[in-house]
């Protein structure tokens, strides 16, 4: 094909096929129970407790500096706060507004994973990837944007190609594709975010991090998660 190369002709055969993917799972998923995970994927949440899951500890490079001692004191005092404000209410994850983000106890590498989420007005919240910000989610109004774009980024593409977002209060699907520094998202079944590098926000001259924990942000609103499911890719 001339004008096309062969690279970008494989991506975006690729995302074509994730998109049909992603339809083919949305269609599954209505016949499935909440937090039962489809083929292929772990549950991250199980719709029961918080297992798997801890407080915020600082930055990943201020996690780096710590002692084991000094880590292992903070992300006890961590957890204390995270069962004081994330709670699970018929299978939902609820964050009051009034705590601090939740992060998976696991690293992450490369990954697929889902996730639904629901605001309420004028809410804020994202999915930190590898511990660093973000798939952004938030009220489209705030900044008439919709949510799933890669909000910190500064030399690569930041905002979502659409808007996709249903009505405040109804609930939303991710589906998040990250491969080494790359990142494709499609919110409720439309892409948002196609192959773009996800830059590092705490230390602007690295590159992202090789692995690290997927975070629930919070900006002291409620919020509430469910359905997390997560397939790790060699």
């Amino acid at each position: 094909m001339q004008g096309i190369s062969k690279r970008h002709l494989m991506i975006t055969v690729a995302t074509a096929w994730m998109g049909l993917l992603s339809a083919v799972a949305a269609a599954e998923a209505a016949d499935r129970p909440d937090n039962e995970p489809p083929e292929g994927f772990t549950a991250l949440f199980n719709g029961k407790d918080l297992t798997g899951w801890k407080g915020l500890v600082a930055s990943p490079p201020k996690r780096a500096e710590m002692t084991e001692e000094e880590l292992a004191e903070a992300q006890k005092a961590a957890d204390e706060q995270m069962r004081e404000h994330w709670s699970v209410e018929d299978g939902v994850l609820i964050y009051d507004g009034k705590g601090n983000s939740l992060c998976t106890v696991k690293d992450y590498g490369d990954f697929e994973l889902y996730v639904d989420w629901k605001i309420l007005d004028e809410g804020d919240s994202g999915i930190y990837l590898r511990g660093t910000p973000q798939v952004q989610i938030w009220d489209p109004k705030l900044r008439n944007v919709g949510s799933g774009g890669l909000y910190n980024n500064q030399e690569n593409p930041s905002e979502p190609l659409v808007t996709a977002d249903n009505e405040v209060g109804e609930w939303n699907t991710f589906f998040i594709r990250m491969v080494g520094e790359k990142v494709t998202v499609y919110l409720n079944d439309q892409l948002v975010v196609d192959n773009v590098t996800l830059e590092n926000y705490w230390e602007r001259d690295k590159p992202i991090y090789e692995t690290g924990q997927i975070e629930l942000q919070h900006h002291g609103n409620t919020l509430y998660f469910k359905n997390i499911f997560i397939k790790e890719l060699e």
